[in-house]
């Protein structure tokens, strides 16, 4: 379909819409040469399992577990010939008991794919960061302040 001159390759059922792409994966070591050889894998297989072209991405934001700070993993990016994609590092949270030597990476991509046919990766030990959805812990309830405990406690009696 032409639209002012603009081919649009996409139909009304499937508009073009900026999804939000997870990928995680474990390094060795905090080396540069370590760091952008998981990098690269890593986008390599989201690319190729989810048909990505790096004219689509929008922008990519990276972090790293706080123990890899060698280089930035967004020049791995660089160096696939990602040249025109806006790029962004940082550091992951520094939780107790999460996962060390991890980078991570969301990537903003323009596709006419649902949310369900995304394809999320997560390499060598990251696969522990995806559990099953059934296995997530239940939520918890919001706790009351004093003044709604009183109040349920009056209505209650009265």
């Amino acid at each position: 379909m032409k639209l002012n001159g603009l081919i649009n390759n996409s139909s009304d059922n499937n508009p073009t819409v900026c999804r939000g792409v997870r990928g995680a994966v474990t390094v060795k070591e905090n080396s540069e040469e370590a760091i952008l050889a998981a990098t690269r894998e890593l986008l390599q297989v989201l690319v190729k399992r989810n048909e990505m072209r790096p004219e689509d991405i929008a922008s990519v934001y990276f972090t790293t577990t706080t123990d890899l700070n060698a280089t930035y993993p967004a020049l791995a990016a660089r160096q696939l010939g990602w040249a025109d994609v806006a790029l962004m590092c940082g550091h992951e949270m520094d939780v107790p008991g999460g996962l060390p030597m991890c980078v991570r990476v969301l990537i903003h991509w323009n596709t006419s794919r649902s949310a369900k046919e995304i394809v999320h990766v997560y390499l060598r030990e990251a696969q522990s960061l995806r559990p099953d959805r059934q296995n997530l812990p239940p939520v918890r309830p919001r706790q009351m302040n004093a003044m709604e405990a009183m109040v349920k406690v009056m209505a209650s009696v009265l």
